[in-house]
């Protein structure tokens, strides 16, 4: 049985009329009984077109880290639209959140831009013009936007399209993509040490950068292992590699100074979005002064003329004050640890063997085995079947996960410790549905 409710059944059908299979990114699209019409959301929770109320776990893929339609944010952001929306000069605004995000993330420099997609494209075209090389190395189950070059081996790969372990080749994960792209991108198994050293050791002449979520925030949050991240600082070091943390999920999420801050690694190149924003269409490209200052006017382009637009700053410059002056991560996390702690042991008491990886903020949940995963492949050993059949019935309860297991749940600042219980129960009567 599906989850779409009449009235959302009904919008659905005229949603395909006019748009390819009625949404507007695949992500969103769950099959024709099971994708969702959203009519409003407020603090933790959203509604269906059929009135039905979920404590949301997706929240927009991560970006609503204050909760929907936050007052600060809002009130902001409705504040700055009387003085227009975009202009061809910067605003006041721009510099504040540049500021802001310098501060909070020690980073020297800062250029906005619009989504995560912009901001990977352009750091990587920032970095092989510092370089004057032109390939990189990506990881496994690491997704960095909607680009060709980076539409390798990203979590919506399977096993059969990898290619052999370490051999950098991997099949691109879409149609449309031409075939030489691949040349350019070397993908490796992540927490792999002896991999990473002996590819760069061998390539390192070419390679302009190094792409990596510190964690594996489109892959259950698998976490690097001690001292990967500053084995690759120091790689990165030796032979001149732009080192570029793609922090769109876990930037202002799992910290204020996001993983730089939590992992205490400096990168040359940081991307941002997502949090930056509590969903407002806002991203960043920040680093170190010599690398971001390849940017130059004639030489080494960027652009875009939403970049900087007033709505996406208003929202910036609100969700990041409110970052700094509220116990906002802090809160999250205390409720994360119990929610991560009762569905451990609601999964133990099921006797389905498991693991919850990540951190409070954003966690994932590896069901089938009991040892933790650290890549990509190991990750597509554990029960993804099993995962979706408690995600499902979770839903038809009213707590809304991703079905995929592979998209972590996140957590909002206005989720409540009410909200945590309830979502505990809600947990084990679905466990217990399913394996009854």
């Amino acid at each position: 049985m599906g989850i779409q409710g009449d009235k959302t059944k009904a919008l659905f059908r005229k949603a395909k009329q006019f748009i390819p299979h009625g949404v507007n990114s695949n992500f969103r699209y769950w099959g024709d009984d099971d994708t969702l019409i959203i009519s409003h959301g407020e603090g933790s929770y959203v509604w269906d077109e059929d009135g039905k109320k979920y404590i949301d776990y997706r929240l927009g893929f991560g970006p609503v880290i204050l909760g929907h339609a936050y007052p600060e944010v809002i009130e902001r952001v409705q504040e700055s639209l009387k003085m227009g929306n975009v202009f061809a000069w910067t605003t006041p605004l721009e510099i504040s959140v540049a500021e802001r995000i310098s501060r909070m993330c020690k980073v020297d420099k800062v250029r906005l831009t619009n989504t995560g997609t912009e901001a990977t494209f352009h750091a990587l075209r920032i970095a092989r013009a510092h370089t004057s090389r032109e390939k990189f190395i990506k990881f496994e189950g690491q997704y960095h936007g909607m680009i060709d070059y980076f539409m390798f081996g990203t979590a919506s790969a399977n096993e059969d399209t990898l290619g052999s372990l370490g051999s950098g080749n991997t099949a691109p994960n879409s149609l449309g993509i031409p075939k030489d792209i691949k040349n350019y991108v070397i993908n490796l198994p992540f927490n792999n040490f002896e991999m990473l050293e002996e590819t760069i050791e061998r390539e390192w002449e070419d390679l302009a950068a190094i792409f990596i979520e510190p964690m594996l925030g489109n892959c259950a949050s698998i976490m690097p292992k001690p001292g990967f991240l500053e084995k690759m600082r120091e790689l990165c070091d030796k032979y001149g590699i732009v080192m570029v943390f793609d922090e769109v999920k876990t930037g202002f999420r799992i910290a204020n100074g996001g993983a730089q801050e939590y992992f205490g690694i400096q990168a040359d190149l940081v991307t941002y979005a997502k949090a930056m924003g509590n969903g407002f269409p806002v991203a960043a490209i920040a680093g170190k002064e010599d690398v971001m200052m390849t940017i130059q006017p004639g030489s080494m382009a960027h652009g875009g003329t939403y970049s900087g637009n007033v709505v996406g700053v208003a929202a910036a410059d609100a969700t990041l004050e409110v970052l700094e002056t509220q116990p906002v991560i802090e809160t999250i996390n205390n409720r994360g640890k119990v929610l991560m702690k009762g569905i451990d042991e609601i999964l133990t008491e099921a006797g389905i063997p498991h693991v919850v990886t990540g951190v409070p903020s954003m966690f994932g949940l590896f069901l089938g085995k009991d040892q933790e995963p650290y890549d990509f492949r190991e990750y597509l050993k554990g029960d993804g079947d099993l995962y979706d059949e408690i995600s499902m019935e979770l839903i038809r309860r009213g707590v809304q996960p991703d079905a995929d297991g592979r998209e972590p749940w996140f957590l909002c600042y206005a989720l409540s410790d009410d909200d945590v219980n309830e979502t505990l129960n809600i947990f084990n009567d679905s466990v217990n549905a399913v394996v009854s």
